[in-house]
């Protein structure tokens, strides 16, 4: 940028001394007389100025230096200059130097208009110059011969800092690219653009871009297949192409491919973490970034791709919820570690750490993937750093009111401070619940006992009060973990009583957490169990009948039934029910 503002001073100087020499004041610009070459030497300055001013990112600048200069022409043409719409000054500019040798350098001008209006998303007049092909017309356009004519009768004449016709080729591209993004409802017509725009002279990384748009409107049409071959040849054209990546990874989710959606996330990761391409200073052809043109909001939204760290855990929690434990409990380290380090990784953490969940939750993820990986100590060891973190923090109740109850009054800040309350409530006793698994796990019941009882009694400081128009759906993820955790840890209690022989309360607890969560898989097959070495078979068989019936919910992978401790053989207990006969 410090470059550029010093090339701009640098032209201006210059170009102040060629209109002294020319009898030119800059205050006084529209006194030059009408002459052709005059006016080349005008209209190439203000071409050089505004392209500077455009690589800038001074677009009102250089948009008013082209109006001024659209106003010249007309006025040297003996026209009207008093319109104020742009679309119809542009045109009167075109029409009044046709066929004579100003027309190339207004079209020039108009194709730098051109662009500043794909920067600011204005697709309108755009749309309208496409009629007359202005770009093709720009592309063909013989430069050389009128320059070199030109030369010879002003010698000083500036140079053109930018190729008009490299120009031209730069915004087709572009502007097929910013339609497609905001026409991928249209189907074939706007598919059979983008193919068209895929064999124009570009960047790769440009050409990559009509392979994902095309791909992207694909799978607008309901052709994943199709779509995903798109976004193969957009990582052939340019394999740093990570949104084609990440678009192939959602479309693999859609298709419920797991396999090849860890794959591709695998792959995206590693793309995400290459170092940027180093680009050389600007030269001739290359001082407009592509970048400049491409800042439409839905081509931003598809072009936008998450951090490497986020994409990170999205992968070691895909692989840990679909039985690659070991993969995802790496992952998960690898995560931990570069949100702990203070090197370079570190910054960037530190940068997009809001898009990640909250420290704690990853630290319980992780701890849930160790125990499922049978590394007690691990998994221990960040429980008891999510303990020691927040446990001071804990409010002694929490009170929730129904959103739908109005009989109430309930301000901002004090729903705002309940909410809060629950979610470190939830990861404390989520900690300890985890806890108990190992313990559990290493067949030490008693401990396992008084820390599923600590999880148990965080979860009672929980009072909430439903309305008969309200239900606990209406409350939110929060209060479905609440639940699920309450009965998760009094099965994981009434195992471990069961375990010690106390079959009595092993039943209390099991029966109570059946109520928490009926759903439970643990606290049926064992409260089946109990009842059957107390010999009420009859119970026990209905228990396991029921329990075989439900499914899983989506939550987090903490707040699920881990299978860390004693497990019952299904087709054992089936073999027990054919025995008994029918119910």
């Amino acid at each position: 940028s410090d470059k550029m503002m010093s090339l701009l001073a640098k032209w201006t100087r210059e170009n102040n001394e060629l209109a002294f020499n020319c009898k030119v004041s800059a205050a006084s610009q529209h006194s030059i007389p009408p002459h052709s070459d005059h006016a080349q030497l005008e209209l190439s300055v203000v071409y050089n100025a505004c392209v500077c001013l455009t690589a800038l990112s001074h677009f009102e600048e250089a948009e008013l230096l082209l109006t001024q200069a659209a106003h010249r022409v007309l006025e040297l043409a003996g026209e009207d200059r008093g319109t104020s719409d742009p679309s119809v000054l542009w045109r009167a500019a075109l029409k009044s130097v046709a066929g004579t040798a100003l027309h190339r350098h207004v079209l020039s001008l108009l194709c730098l208009q051109w662009g500043i209006w794909l920067a600011k998303s204005c697709l309108n007049p755009i749309k309208e110059f496409q009629e007359m092909s202005l770009l093709e017309r720009q592309g063909g356009a013989v430069w050389d011969d009128c320059r070199t004519e030109a030369k010879e009768k002003i010698p000083n004449i500036p140079r053109l800092v930018l190729d008009p016709r490299r120009l031209a080729e730069l915004l087709k591209i572009c502007t097929a690219i910013v339609q497609g993004a905001e026409r991928l409802n249209e189907g074939w017509n706007t598919l059979s653009a983008l193919q068209a725009a895929a064999a124009l002279p570009a960047p790769r990384a440009l050409i990559a871009y009509t392979h994902l748009l095309s791909g992207s409107c694909l799978a607008h049409m309901n052709r994943p297949q199709m779509a995903l071959q798109c976004f193969r040849r957009a990582l052939e054209t340019d394999p740093r192409c990570a949104c084609a990546l990440y678009q192939s990874t959602l479309l693999y989710r859609q298709l419920g491919n797991v396999q090849a959606e860890i794959q591709a996330l695998r792959i995206l990761h590693s793309t995400l973490l290459l170092p940027p391409t180093t680009e050389p200073a600007p030269a001739a052809g290359r001082l407009l970034s592509p970048s400049l043109f491409l800042c439409s909001q839905s081509l931003g939204s598809l072009l936008s791709v998450p951090s490497a760290l986020s994409v990170l855990h999205s992968l070691a929690l895909k692989c840990v919820i679909h039985d690659r434990v070991s993969e995802g409990v790496e992952n998960y380290l690898d995560l931990l570690a570069a949100l702990r380090s203070e090197d370079q990784h570190g910054v960037t953490a530190h940068a997009v750490v809001s898009t990640l969940p909250k420290l704690p939750r990853l630290y319980l993820e992780a701890a849930a993937a160790l125990l499922m990986a049978r590394r007690p100590a691990d998994c221990m060891a960040l429980c008891d750093e999510v303990i020691g973190t927040i446990l001071d923090l804990l409010p002694d109740k929490v009170l929730l009111e129904d959103p739908e109850d109005g009989s109430v009054a309930e301000s901002r800040e004090e729903r705002e401070e309940a909410e809060s309350g629950l979610v470190k409530l939830l990861w404390a006793a989520a900690a300890y619940l985890l806890l108990g698994h190992c313990y559990a796990q290493q067949e030490d019941w008693k401990q396992a006992v008084t820390h599923y009882t600590r999880c148990f009694n965080l979860l009672v400081k929980v009072h909430y009060v439903i309305s008969f128009s309200g239900s606990a759906s209406n409350q939110g993820v929060d209060l479905c973990v609440l639940q699920r955790l309450k009965g998760i840890s009094l099965a994981g209690r009434g195992i471990s009583f069961a375990q010690m022989d106390r079959l009595r309360e092993a039943l209390r607890d099991l029966h109570l957490g059946l109520q928490a969560l009926p759903e439970g898989v643990s606290a049926g097959q064992w409260c089946g169990e109990v009842l059957w070495r107390l010999d009420r078979r009859r119970e026990a068989a209905a228990c396991w009948e029921k329990t075989w019936s439900h499914t899983c919910p989506a939550l987090p992978v903490y707040a699920q039934e881990l299978q860390s401790g004693p497990l019952l053989d299904p087709t054992e207990l089936r073999s027990r029910l054919k025995e008994l006969g029918p119910l």
